[in-house]
């Protein structure tokens, strides 16, 4: 995203499509797609507890603390010292380094339908060891990319979401509205239930996922000192994105469970599978493999931006003092050399356990699942700090204040994102209903070891740091109660 100038201001509709482009992906719509109607459900219910108040906690957050660096760290600090705030972006880049594998899974499966055989196509994407060397080559080729300086990337980026998300949404649900419209068969029962079986609670393991979907809007808070006016247009930008946003989960879904049986679906494959399926029904199976590289095109520009991006901010705090030398190396331009190895290597042995689940998509499933777990526990302390700063540092100026008086807002908007959250957490670590995981076994074992050694280690690392970690050329404003 370009820096912006004081003289522009950003209006409703441009933070909007901002906030849209930052959340919206394509490869989780069949995970979804299991659900039929009620998938609509999850969507608007994750909205409501999550997408809404994360945008409103993070935007009070960010304009609270916009002259000082450190992002979440500072958020979390502030209110409950430096030891958990560091915990906090220690999460957020761990939580980003672990979706590499996942989203990169899906990014090797759309390359894989370029071919025009779809039988054999499908039978390479299920190939674990072809999804294993294609992720590896693809992320470390964006490292190394990286290394060069990502000034450049930018511009692929906004091209690769337009071509790779934007447009094949919008495709997916014409598609779904001419095979509908000329007596297609659904496949979908639009008869079915709107409120989901809550008994079982398996069946709702897939459904927390969304809040991954809708994870990253803390971001484009730092945009809100941008706009004109922010306590009365930035609620505005909020809702239209988040319907945008909902409207697009929910009909690109249906749009799936329109053309594939329920029986059918596949995590990693189905997206692909459903543009096969309607272009082969309007006879413009020719269309494929076009939509196969441009959604391949979209996950590739997105990684190029992402695999130096979560790393800059705990590179920033680790000059504080707070990781040691060997991780806040740079090279001759100043990228953080060391910690891009660092997340590569995790992102290698993450893609080795190919090697002991099932399948492609029982992988893709455990670390979305790991993903979501993490990153949750930095929300919870996102919403957590941001209630404890209303009592903490009541006097200090928040540009956008939530509630023109009192702390009642606050209280029930975080109140309810910590909830939501919650219980999200505790439905990811049930196996889910839908997907064959293996042993059962070894699910929570990656689940709960995973949780408690990225959980644990900033603590260590925060124990064990010394002094001399302290880059002297770094300027690092003290919190409120250091002064």
């Amino acid at each position: 995203m370009s820096t912006l100038t004081k003289s522009v201001k950003l209006g409703v509709a441009t933070l909007a499509i901002m906030n849209v482009t930052a959340v919206v992906s394509l490869r989780g719509l069949p995970a979804e797609a299991e659900y039929g109607i009620s998938s609509a459900f999850y969507y608007l219910f994750a909205a409501i507890v999550f997408l809404i108040p994360t945008s409103f906690v993070a935007a009070e957050l960010a304009a609270m603390f916009q002259d000082k660096q450190g992002g979440v760290f500072r958020w979390v600090g502030e209110a409950f010292g430096k030891r958990v705030g560091f915990l906090a972006i220690w999460l957020q880049w761990v939580e980003s380094t672990i979706w590499y594998p996942t989203v990169l899974t899906f990014g090797a499966v759309s390359l894989a339908f370029i071919g025009m055989d779809s039988t054999a196509d499908m039978s390479l994407a299920s190939n674990k060891m072809y999804t294993l060397v294609v992720v590896l080559i693809i992320y470390w080729a964006a490292t190394i990319i990286s290394l060069k300086g990502m000034g450049w990337v930018s511009k692929v980026a906004k091209v690769g979401g337009l071509i790779g998300t934007i447009i094949p949404a919008a495709l997916l649900v014409v598609l779904a509205i001419i095979y509908l419209a000329s007596g297609g068969k659904s496949q979908m029962n639009f008869d079915g239930s709107f409120f989901p079986d809550i008994t079982k609670l398996d069946n709702l393991v897939l459904a927390s996922g969304i809040f991954l979907f809708y994870a990253g809007m803390e971001m484009t808070g730092i945009h809100v000192k941008e706009m004109e006016n922010p306590s009365k247009n930035y609620p505005k930008a909020v809702f239209l994105g988040a319907i945008i946003t909902v409207l697009i989960f929910i009909l690109g879904t249906f749009s799936l469970g329109i053309i594939i049986p329920q029986k059918d679906i596949n995590l990693t494959q189905s997206l692909l599978v459903g543009f096969d399926n309607y272009f082969k029904y309007i006879r413009m199976s020719w269309l494929s493999p076009i939509i196969a590289i441009a959604l391949a095109f979209g996950v590739l520009a997105g990684v190029l931006t992402w695999v130096s991006g979560p790393s800059k901010g705990i590179f920033a705090v680790g000059k504080a003092g707070y990781l040691p030398p060997f991780m806040q190396k740079s090279n001759n331009i100043g990228v953080q050399k060391n910690i891009l190895f660092i997340q590569g290597g995790i992102v290698t042995i993450l893609s080795l356990l190919f090697v002991i689940m099932p399948s492609v998509q029982s992988f893709y499933q455990i670390l979305s699942q790991l993903t979501v777990l993490l990153y949750l526990i930095m929300y919870l302390l996102m919403f957590a700090a941001a209630i404890y700063l209303r009592y903490n540092m009541k006097d200090a100026p928040r540009p956008f204040r939530l509630g023109k008086r009192g702390n009642g807002v606050m209280w029930i908007v975080s109140g309810v994102g910590f909830l939501g959250s919650l219980l999200a957490f505790v439905l990811s670590f049930i196996p889910p209903a839908q997907i064959s995981v293996g042993s059962n076994a070894v699910w929570y074992a990656v689940l709960f070891i995973g949780c408690i050694i990225v959980v644990g280690a900033p603590f260590v690392i925060y124990a064990m740091r010394k002094p001399s970690w302290i880059d002297k050329g770094t300027q690092f404003e003290p919190f409120h109660w250091e002064k």
